[in-house]
């Protein structure tokens, strides 16, 4: 069992909780107190989605591009050729985001104290599948145009991290949010109209397109995935030095992708709290339960949960009330400070 993943600073480690970026509403500032209040040892750049065009995974992504912009559609986000209203409220609703979150720093008391801040970023493969092209095609079905956005989208978000580094006085780490990456792998999108397909990506041109962007970035990668089912042979491929997705829809069929995903090093951000509220009240103990059970099936030791486990919810809290996502990380922190402090000892009736 190795102590990082490849290239993996030590400001990646287990036993420690973090958000996956999305929240409810519209205040930044409340949303960005909330969430370093909370998650002290990885907090993140906070996503409110609710604010509209700009302000979603893709738009929030856009602010990030090198000599690329978006414009809206009615079914979402197309290339531009200039920047224009899309573009600019994008990085205004950034430059807000950031000032928030370097204000709830400030008051945390965590300026140049060298923490650790996470920043996500729609993955370039997700990017490609959701964005179109000029003629109303998807970015992913033209190789030149997916080369493009990856190549501009690696050169802004390393931009990116520098920048927040230096503000905060902080180490960063970078999560890429690749949800559509089963349908590109698999050729599940729908074209244009019902006569277009997309073709399937062939997997080895999916990695390198994620390695490439992964290389480009001054701090540890984290690979998250919502989807029902994610791809964990293919991400265990990638050079990412962790790979986040919602424990629930883990089947026997991926035991062993997560045995060599820890095996060789990686960290694992397990979504083990849900994105809506239980019918019934819900305890540390509960959340930790199906973590506890998985290194036990695996014939790991449950040392792991302190050194290579992160605790999150599921996916985003966006669509969550703002009760129910504030207890979802209040879950998410005593679940990893169990890990952290007494994994051998945990026991469930």
């Amino acid at each position: 069992m190795g102590d990082g993943g490849a290239g993996e600073p030590v400001q990646l480690r287990g036993g420690i909780a973090t958000g996956v970026g999305s929240w409810p509403g519209t205040d930044i500032r409340e949303a960005t107190a909330t969430v370093v209040g909370e998650l002290g040892d990885l907090p993140h750049l906070v996503e409110l989605p609710a604010r509209g065009i700009g302000a979603d995974m893709v738009g929030r992504t856009s602010a990030l591009l090198v000599d690329m912009a978006f414009d809206s559609t009615p079914r979402g986000y197309r290339l531009a050729a200039r920047p224009g209203a899309v573009a600019r409220r994008a990085r205004d609703l950034l430059r807000t985001d950031l000032d928030a979150l370097e204000e709830a720093w400030e008051t945390a008391g965590l300026a140049g104290a060298g923490r650790t801040v996470k920043v996500q970023a729609t993955g370039p493969l997700t990017l490609a599948a959701q964005v179109e092209l000029p003629v109303g095609h998807r970015v992913l079905t033209d190789s030149g145009a997916l080369r493009d956005l990856s190549e501009s989208l690696a050169e802004g978000l390393a931009g990116h991290v520098a920048e927040v580094g230096k503000r905060l006085g902080a180490n960063v780490v970078v999560q890429l949010d690749e949800p559509s990456l089963t349908a590109v792998l698999e050729g599940s999108l729908r074209g244009a109209s019902v006569m277009n397909t997309v073709r399937a990506l062939p997997a080895p041109e999916a990695q390198h397109i994620l390695d490439t962007v992964i290389a480009a970035q001054p701090a540890p990668v984290l690979i998250h995935s919502c989807d029902a089912r994610a791809p964990l042979g293919f991400l265990r491929r990638t050079t990412a030095a962790a790979v986040g997705f919602d424990l629930s829809t883990i089947g026997t069929r991926d035991l062993d992708d997560i045995g060599e995903l820890l095996d060789s090093g990686r960290h694992l951000a397990l979504g083990l709290i849900p994105t809506t509220a239980p019918a019934t009240p819900t305890t540390w103990r509960e959340i930790a339960e199906p973590a506890v059970r998985l290194l036990d099936r695996l014939g790991l030791p449950r040392r792991l949960l302190a050194t290579h486990i992160l605790v999150s919810p599921a996916c985003g809290l966006s669509g969550a009330p703002l009760s129910w996502a504030r207890r979802a990380l209040e879950l998410s922190a005593e679940c990893a400070r169990a890990f952290s402090d007494e994994p051998e000892a945990l026991r469930f009736d």
